[in-house]
């Protein structure tokens, strides 16, 4: 707390009263309201992930969106990203073990 030497819950001019009414309260007011009257978007490409995140940029911008749920997003967004290029590595990888596999066999006849 600004100028004084306690924090919230030690210092003596807060009453007890005060205390119990802010631990019942638990944080409510630090929560993040999520607005829902938005579509639900389909993320299956990298441009479909461009796309959200330059929605997401222009509503923090028009202050739209709280930055915590902004930040969320954008960090989920990056192991979005980071799973789908696995996903793609790994398609490519079995298609060249496949023609491997192909040209060995036809090789070995």
């Amino acid at each position: 707390m600004r100028n004084s030497q306690f924090c919230f819950h030690h210092n003596p001019d807060i009453t007890d009263q005060e205390k119990k009414a802010a631990r019942i309260k638990g944080g409510k007011a630090n929560r993040a309201e999520i607005e829902r009257s938005k579509p639900e978007m389909s993320i299956k490409t990298t441009q479909d992930v461009a796309l959200l995140l330059a929605g997401l940029i222009n509503d923090i911008r028009a202050g739209e969106i709280d930055i915590r749920i902004a930040n969320c997003i954008g960090y989920l967004s990056g192991h979005l990203l980071k799973a789908m290029e696995v996903s793609e590595l790994s398609k490519r990888l079995e298609a060249v073990e496949e023609t491997l596999n192909q040209f060995k066999n036809d090789n070995t006849r």
